[in-house]
């Protein structure tokens, strides 16, 4: 697995819950000069709702600081380059995945990181004046500190401070950028990507699949329930079968953790997804022989993916969800029409 921080987030994140943006350059005079497709028109102020009460923003922000896990997607898929982002997990250059790299161009954000908390000095050298942190996980004492140092926007007050929607994330940023239609048009043509690869495959309708992350953890295999986590699945006809949630902690969370001993509750599914990161990752379960047990394994109706598409998945952004249905729906056709196990390739 891609470090065990990657994981940890999403577990504390499932529980819970669970594009071309960029402020310019290090410099005001570099901010002026950026070429940022700006189109705000008469769009500021604007004021945007969140957990905390609402922020508004007077005039079209030219220095964006990115504090949460995925937003700069977003930031960038609406044409502004950020002058800082934030490390989650994977080393990328400039904490931007492959599928955002052509937005971000050359721009060279810091890369601020949020292990031990929001590095607040070093987001104040940055001279925002625009924080965005919609998957931050912000508290109100952090809001208030970051607040002081620039409008800064949070969750939707309807979610928690990890992984709310995405398209309610993007929208909310869309609109703290002045780019309301434009963002309106990325969703649109996302939903219209998923409705076209759902018409084309009518296998995908009703068939059950499971998602699982790539390993066993403390002797469970991780599913992820029908949610947030698995909308990628259902948007493209998938059914997420019911039988995990059993396994799901009570407070919810989106996760169920299943013992080794229980696997066999992945056979209610016709296929299983596993968020394979590298070839290691397969070999390692394909060595327990509780996972050759599994009836999807005997009948080959596996789908694994390689490292970028598993983080695809786990961004769930504007800009990576339609590297997520380009990559998955040949796997799972290729799977479900009995050409054997499938496993995605980046690039």
């Amino acid at each position: 697995m891609v470090g065990t921080t990657r994981s940890s987030r999403l577990a504390a994140a499932a529980v819970a819950t669970a594009l071309l943006l960029s402020a310019c350059s290090s410099s005001s005079d570099d901010a002026a000069d950026s070429g940022n497709d700006t189109g705000s028109g008469g769009a500021f102020p604007a004021t945007v709702e969140h957990a905390f009460g609402e922020t508004t923003i007077d005039a079209e922000p030219t220095r964006v600081v990115v504090v949460g896990y995925t937003e700069q997607d977003t930031v960038l898929a609406l044409g502004v380059k950020p002058v800082g982002v934030t490390e989650w997990y994977g080393e990328q250059p400039y904490a931007t995945w492959p599928w955002a790299q052509e937005a971000l161009g050359d721009a060279t954000p810091e890369v601020l990181s949020a292990d031990d908390g929001f590095q607040y000095e070093r987001i104040a050298a940055l001279d925002p004046d625009l924080i965005i942190g919609t998957n931050a996980g912000m508290d109100e004492a952090s809001y208030t500190t970051l607040s002081d140092i620039a409008p800064t926007i949070a969750h939707s007050g309807d979610y928690t401070g990890y992984f709310e929607p995405w398209d309610v994330q993007a929208r909310n940023i869309g609109t703290a950028l002045g780019k309301k239609d434009e963002v309106d048009d990325l969703i649109a043509s996302i939903d219209e990507k998923f409705t076209a690869a759902k018409a084309e495959h009518p296998e995908f309708v009703g068939t059950k699949a499971i998602f699982l992350q790539n390993a066993f953890y403390d002797g469970a295999a991780i599913a992820y329930q029908n949610g947030l986590s698995t909308d990628f699945l259902t948007d493209l006809g998938f059914v997420v079968p019911s039988e995990i949630d059993a396994f799901a902690p009570p407070e919810g969370g989106g996760q169920a953790n299943i013992p080794r001993e229980n696997l066999s509750v992945l056979n209610s599914a016709d296929v299983l997804l596993w968020g394979t990161e590298s070839p290691e990752d397969r070999t390692a379960l394909e060595q327990e022989a509780v996972y050759q047990n599994l009836d999807a394994v005997k009948n080959n109706k596996l789908v694994f993916t390689d490292g970028v598409t598993a983080g695809a998945i786990y961004f769930t952004s504007v800009l990576s969800l339609p590297y997520v249905i380009d990559k998955m729906t040949p796997a799972f056709a290729s799977t479900l029409a009995g050409d054997g196990a499938a496993t995605t390739t980046a690039g």
